[in-house]
């Protein structure tokens, strides 16, 4: 499984150069790959449809119980075969899109990491492993929401995303740690089947308001949703990929896995009926008042996460049978329109629907494929939206608050049945309008996937036995965390839910009907009232202005104030523990001391003295080195004589190029600190001298850990055939921080070498200049 979910990344690294070497092939032979995952994850649905559980696994860091951990069951397979899937179509469709763009092979390689990074998020099994994937997706989604990066509106909304859903993240690390400290493991699968024991625990609340958090903001649940109809930025393979199947559904999959583990709690079921019921109602006005197709597109997306949000909340066998129905159905109908959007955009130059009408005649693939699409978004039968919607109904007439969930369903489903239209059936009929361009038909990477996806859409409907039995029912099951009968069918009798869908149809209707006054009222009331995003704007220029002041304030050039700064930070680091918890350190030990170690003392107080007193810097460089001598004689006097070799090899070189350093330095009286500021630094220096020697001493008195010592005596010469414990240490066990080390001192070495010769060309300017 793992060398499988690498794969994507691997070829990404690779996506430039089979563009240079495959021209116009260049996405039928990329989407080999998510064709082949597809194919691949296809072998699992029927033992998963049987209730088997797959486990894969390969050790990380075991000491830390982190391992490359993986399974599937039915939600993670569900989520898996959508994003191979419809993936498969988006790199055809991205090809073809963005066929003359020059970076095409770059996008394609973002695309395809974008593509791995969700695969590993929804079947990892370990939490750090799920977290590292998360991160990922947030990352790649930065490169692909900014990858037209001059244009300053693209680089706004990929910053905006990442911040938002970057630190969400965070959040849900904090979330997950706990989560394992408190149930014992690293894995996932381990920790969900202990749920009383989380809701039984004090921190309980604690772990579900940051997993929220993180699931909130990255599936754009109020008050986060600003962030990702502004990522429509982006081009539109890259929309219709993260609407349909990836990036957005990341914290619908989050909440759906943590059910068994976090939920069934009044406030689990307070906290997300409420978000998501609201999110439902925000997104479903917003879309109608947008004239952009794939805003509208973004806004019904807004709207459909809360509506999963808010079935994932009521949480009985009912509404997770809705949610993960509605989950298929979204993936379908939604990565349909976007990619019909695109290729009406591509192929008439706009995107505004008030200027569009007619395109049929001319795109009739991609009218056939929007008015499926839409049909399905709608909710009207027979497609699969249809028993989506009416699963949806029946949750909420089984639940709790049955008056309140019903209505928002209504008013919010009614809304997005006028949306469906407008987006799906509008610009394809009517009289032709005036565009940009000539309408035409795009090529057939460009209305592929929104006639399989709408198609699909449309055969799952009367074929609802198969959406179940192998998609529908094990990821209901695995979000419940036991088995569960599924049974999805087309026709119910008429009973409320069906008269509840005839009302939406109506209602629906009604707002396709005056949309054009309707977008006009909500422009009218939405421009004048402030929202989120403006917040996002209003607290980053705040933070902007915070670093401002903290930057004038601490960066004043002046390198005694910063060394002040830094000891006073230290100092009160030491003593903060004692003044304020009143936690008082041991009581030191101080340790015998012989003729030779008092000797080294009282030395090193010389040299301290010697510092502080002396009013030439040459004196004082020359008196540090004193310092260093003592260093020396403490590693010979405690049996390392390497190490005080060394010691004195550094100490006489950093003296003597010091020494000729300061020789080219101007030096005159204000090098001498007055009383004022003696007064000033010496408190500061005492209490840090103080707090230090008392720091160690208490350390030193705590019984000794040798376990480091012995690990690395005893595998020194066996693994690393080194007698010399200390070089073995630096340059194998350590070898990569040695190399880092030696890296920074390479990079600082060529950068005062470029100084220096700036500074040497400067001057021989200057002589040439003079008469």
């Amino acid at each position: 499984m793992l060398f499988v979910l690498l794969a994507p990344f691997v070829i990404a690294v690779l996506a430039p150069m089979v563009r240079q070497l495959t021209g116009s092939f260049t996405g039928w032979v990329l989407a080999l790959l998510p064709a082949s995952l597809f194919v691949y994850f296809c072998q699992f649905i029927e033992p998963v449809g049987s209730g088997e559980v797959l486990r894969f696994s390969t050790e990380w860091i075991p000491s830390a119980g982190i391992n490359l951990s993986f399974y599937v069951d039915g939600l993670s397979l569900l989520f898996a075969l959508l994003i191979s899937g419809i993936g498969t179509f988006i790199v055809l469709y991205a090809a073809a899109y963005l066929k003359r763009h020059a970076d095409l092979g770059r996008f394609l390689m973002f695309i395809l990491m974008f593509m791995g990074s969700m695969l590993g998020l929804v079947l990892s099994d370990n939490v750090v492993t799920l977290f590292v994937f998360w991160e990922l997706t947030s990352i790649t989604s930065f490169l692909l929401i900014g990858f037209n990066h001059d244009k300053a509106k693209s680089r706004r909304a990929a910053v905006q995303a990442l911040a938002v859903t970057g630190g969400g993240g965070l959040a849900l690390l904090a979330g997950l740690l706990l989560m394992a400290h408190v149930g014992g493991s690293m894995e996932l699968s381990e920790l969900l089947a202990q749920g009383d024991l989380f809701k039984e625990n004090p921190l309980y609340l604690s772990i579900l308001i940051l997993v929220l958090a993180g699931a909130f903001t990255k599936s754009a649940q109020a008050p986060f949703h600003f962030w990702l109809p502004n990522a429509m930025e982006a081009p539109t393979p890259v929309s219709a990929f993260l609407h349909s199947a990836t990036m957005v559904k990341a914290g619908v999959y989050l909440l759906a896995r943590m059910n068994p583990g976090l939920g069934g709690t009044e406030i689990w079921q307070v906290l997300l009926v409420v978000f998501g019921g609201a999110t439902f109602l925000i997104g479903s006005f917003l879309a109608l008042r947008n004239t952009d197709l794939k805003l509208i597109l973004a806004q019904t997306t807004v709207a459909s996460l809360g509506l999963l949000v808010l079935l994932i909340g009521l949480g009985h066998d009912k509404a997770i049978q809705a949610a993960m129905a509605y989950l298929l159905a979204h993936a379908l109908f939604k990565g349909a329109l976007f990619m019909a959007a695109g290729s009406v955009d591509h192929g008439t130059g706009t995107r505004d629907v008030s200027k569009l009408s007619g395109l049929a005649r001319a795109m009739p693939l991609t009218a056939a494929a929007s008015l499926i699409a839409a049909l399905s978004m709608s909710g009207l039968p027979p497609f699969f939206g249809f028993i989506a919607k009416e699963f949806a109904y029946k949750a909420s007439l089984d639940g709790p608050w049955t008056l309140e969930v019903t209505s928002v369903l209504v008013i919010g489903n009614a809304l997005l049945f006028a949306a469906a239209f407008l987006v799906g059936a509008k610009p394809f009929f009517g009289s032709p309008g005036e565009t940009p361009k000539q309408p035409k038909e795009g090529s057939v990477s460009l209305w592929l996937g929104p006639i399989v996806l709408s198609v699909l859409g449309l055969i799952a409907g009367p074929g609802n036995d198969i959406a179940d039995s192998y998609f529908v029912g094990p990821a209901a099951s695995a979000v419940r965390g036991g088995a569960m009968e599924v049974d999805l069918y087309l026709w119910g009798g008429i009973e409320l839910p069906l008269a509840l869908s005839a009302a939406t149809i109506a209602l629906g209707a009604l707002v396709f009907a005056v949309s054009s006054s309707l977008r006009r009222a909500l422009n009218s009331l939405f421009g004048k009232v402030w929202g989120p995003d403006q917040g996002y704007d209003q607290f980053m220029d705040g933070l902007m202005g915070l670093a401002r002041a903290l930057t004038g304030v601490l960066q004043t050039g002046s390198l005694r104030r910063y060394l002040l700064i830094s000891f006073g930070i230290v100092a009160a680091a030491l003593i903060a523990p004692t003044l304020v918890l009143g936690e008082a350190l041991e009581r030191p030990i101080i340790p015998p001391a012989d003729f030779y170690i008092w000797g080294v003392g009282v030395l090193t107080v010389i040299g301290g003295l010697a510092i502080v007193l002396a009013r030439s810097r040459l004196v004082a460089i020359l008196s540090t080195g004193v310092l260093g001598l003592a260093v020396a004689f403490v590693f010979l006097l405690f049996g390392a004589p390497d190490l005080a070799f060394t010691q004195l090899m550094v100490e006489t070189l950093s003296v003597v190029i010091l020494a000729l350093v300061i020789m080219r330095l101007p030096v005159d009286g204000k090098d001498w600190r007055g009383a004022p500021r003696a007064l000033r630094d010496i408190p500061i220096a005492a209490t840090i001298g103080v707090a230090v020697t008392v720091l160690l001493f208490s350390i030193t008195s705590q019984p000794l850990d040798l376990t480091l010592s012995e690990y690395f005596a005893e595998r020194s010469y066996t693994e690393a055939y080194g007698r010399n414990i200390v070089n073995v240490i630096l340059v194998d066990f350590r070898a990569l921080d040695t190399f880092g080390e030696i890296a920074v001192v390479v990079i600082a070495g060529v950068a005062v070498l470029g100084l220096l010769a700036a500074g040497s060309r400067r001057t021989e300017s200057e002589a040439e200049r003079r008469p």
